[in-house]
């Protein structure tokens, strides 16, 4: 990835901008990667690309998007994702930013048990035979040191250990992250769909231009991951909401949130944060109105 992001012109964009669209990571698992691309020299186009389109959807959100909504929602939310990572970076790439110098902190090291490459400042440690070694979670520096000999050389027991991280990542560790924002998208779909109230609400208030106004501010604060916010939209449209102002919610709610909003300014500063959530804003009003046509 650093290779092919770290280029300039068009490609790279289109690189990350397809990367991004069927990689399953939301906002937040999007941050540490786009961050890490900048410090090391990719340019800031292809880093807001890849944050765009990233969590704005995947192979999962697809398939449930096609479950719910149908085809026409999943074929356009594919193509509009591409085009507002597209037009991302592009803006990105007239932005002049200067990354951030790597500290002695930040040198890297190379993971024995699995083979990662972490920094030294922030890894875990364990000491044989006089060196020091460093690790990425945990995990690989208790495996270390109940049989520091078997991973000195590598081999099968790497392998092993990788396929080990492969599954708890896969059934542990991504359940507790996404987890939680899955259980809040289906509890407030079943919300909308269940509560009276709320559906006449609704159907009432969010037929119209108003709605594009209500998706486009509570997707920007939310944090809704891609497959999350699909049943919530589901339950909007059914009450009565615009399948435009759906879309709009689409696209925006797994995009940004305040955490997103937070890193960025922490990384990048403020003008580029007001530039980041213009983009997005326009971009998705413009992609929403449009599918309101079809």
């Amino acid at each position: 990835m650093e290779r092919h992001l770290g280029g300039r012109g068009v490609k790279p964009v289109l690189y990350s901008t397809l990367i991004g669209t069927i990689l399953p990571i939301c906002c937040f698992g999007s941050l540490p990667v786009a961050v890490s691309l900048h410090r090391k020299g990719a340019r800031l186009g292809p880093v807001l690309a890849f944050l765009v389109a990233t969590p704005a959807t995947s192979i999962t959100a697809l398939l449930v998007t096609y479950g719910l909504l149908g085809l026409e929602f999943t074929v356009f939310i594919f193509f509009a994702v591409i085009a507002m990572g597209l037009v991302m970076g592009l803006v990105g790439n007239f932005i002049t930013v200067r990354p951030k110098a790597s500290t002695p902190q930040e040198q890297q090291a190379v993971d024995p048990v699995c083979g990662m490459n972490v920094e030294v400042g922030k890894a875990a440690t364990a000491e044989y035979g006089g060196e020091t070694y460093y690790f990425c979670c945990p995990h690989c520096q208790q495996a270390f040191e109940h049989s520091p000999e078997e991973y000195m050389g590598g081999g099968s027991r790497q392998v092993a250990h990788r396929v080990k991280h492969l599954f708890r990542y896969a059934f542990v560790d991504m359940v507790k992250e996404i987890g939680p924002e899955l259980l809040l998208g289906l509890a407030l779909a079943a919300l909308v769909a269940a509560v009276a109230p709320v559906g006449e609400f609704v159907g009432a208030h969010f037929g119209g231009g108003l709605g594009y106004l209500f998706s486009l501010g509570f997707g920007l604060i939310m944090y809704i991951c891609s497959t999350a916010s699909v049943p919530l939209v589901h339950a909007f449209v059914s009450q009565g909401m615009n399948i435009g102002a759906g879309m709009v919610l689409l696209l925006v709610g797994p995009i940004t949130s305040w955490g997103t909003m937070l890193v960025l300014r922490k990384e990048f500063g403020g003008r580029i944060l007001a530039i980041y959530l213009a983009v997005v804003s326009v971009t998705s009003l413009v992609l929403g109105y449009c599918f309101s046509l079809t």
